[in-house]
């Protein structure tokens, strides 16, 4: 009888973009692949690989107690009906949720990734301080038993929650990120003309958009000439979203431009002279590894995951999150200097060639699938 893989991620193009190629090779590799996460325009397309797709309305929020409750009893119907062998849970309300359900129900093997400790951790106030105590709380009770391996992106993240007591060292994995399909990227030349420079990624505050943005106007009034570029949805269920009507202005003011979402991630990079992404904390942002692959340099901040995306003054530039001065001077400083730019681009590519092919990362993970049997 093959063993049952069953993945638990919030939403399905999360899933999609950075999950999806371990499920594919596990399947290979004689699992029966599941995925449970929200309904999308995207489940369609992950059912065509053979994987078995179901449905859970997971909630961007937890305002309304009644619909967290639904989220446990579809859970616990779900794992007592399946009875997965191991549980792969991304994202902090699947492993919260998923992980708790999981030892209520005797999965024998729960993974949870870690995927960057978001706005919870980060965000600002009082209620904002109880909501991230009651958050570690909860860590500290469903990482408390032996069958529990959590994958982290970067070195930060794991030292927190050892540090803080949410889990014991034995049960971390570093993993550097969900991996990129070096062989399938080709570095083009950078394109000619005024430069552009672009920042990819949902429309968040917490991504650095206000900063990209007030920086691209300070250098505009120097004298810079260059087209800085956002390229990203807006993720109206995240608490952290900008709405339509700031980024309208932002553009009519000529400070950027927008394009909103793209599912071509390799052309827009391979269109851009530069990568910039200022971010407050990260996981380990896919959009610098696929940055790294094309060939690109890059510049974004010194902060949990972002700084470990990158071999700094080697293949990019880190500035201080939060600091719009400092964003703008390393921006001007790649502008000015074309060959520092493309000798980071080519450092970049070596890279992703070394630490972030998918193939590497898969070949992790079905080694970790297959320990949990050990």
């Amino acid at each position: 009888m093959r063993k049952k893989l069953l993945f638990v991620v919030n939403v399905p193009w999360f899933f999609l973009s950075h999950r999806l190629p371990i499920a594919i090779a596990a399947k290979e590799s004689g699992y029966e692949v599941h995925l449970a996460t929200s309904a999308g325009r995207e489940l369609e397309k992950i059912r065509e690989k053979g994987i078995f797709v179901h449905e859970i309305h997971f909630t961007r929020s937890s305002s309304m107690p009644l619909a967290e409750i639904k989220i446990l009893v579809s859970l616990y119907k779900l794992y007592k009906n399946l009875q997965p062998d191991i549980v792969h849970h991304v994202t902090i309300k699947p492993v919260l949720y998923g992980s708790f359900i999981a030892g209520i129900t005797k999965v024998p093997h729960i993974i949870n990734a870690i995927s960057g400790l978001g706005f919870v951790f980060i965000a600002e106030g009082f209620i904002a301080k109880i909501r991230c105590l009651l958050v570690k709380a909860a860590y500290r009770h469903v990482f408390r038993k032996n069958n529990i391996i959590a994958i982290f992106q970067n070195p930060d993240d794991k030292e927190q929650f050892v540090n803080e007591g949410m889990l014991i060292e034995s049960q971390t994995v570093l993993i550097r990120g969900s991996g990129v399909d070096v062989s399938k990227i080709r570095v083009v030349d950078e394109p000619s003309g005024i430069p552009t420079i672009v920042l990819v990624a949902r429309m968040l505050w917490d991504k650095g958009i206000g900063e990209f943005v007030d920086a691209a106007n300070l250098l505009k009034s120097r004298g810079v000439n260059a087209h800085f570029k956002l390229v990203g949805g807006i993720d109206k269920g995240n608490p952290k979203a900008i709405d339509k009507e700031q980024i309208d202005l932002w553009c009519k003011e000529g400070f950027v431009e927008w394009r909103g979402h793209s599912d071509s991630i390799e052309e827009v990079i391979s269109g851009a002279n530069i990568v910039c992404l200022p971010s407050y904390r990260e996981g380990l942002p896919k959009v610098l590894i696929e940055a790294a692959a094309c060939g690109r340099a890059v510049v974004t901040t010194d902060v949990p995951g972002c700084r470990y995306a990158i071999e700094p003054n080697v293949t990019g530039l880190l500035v201080p999150a939060y600091d719009v001065k400092s964003l703008a001077e390393a921006v001007a400083s790649l502008i000015s200097d074309d060959t520092l730019r493309r000798q980071m681009g080519m450092a970049g590519r070596l890279l992703a060639e070394e630490e972030f092919d998918i193939h590497k990362i898969i070949k992790l993970h079905l080694e970790l699938y297959g320990e949990s049997f050990i």
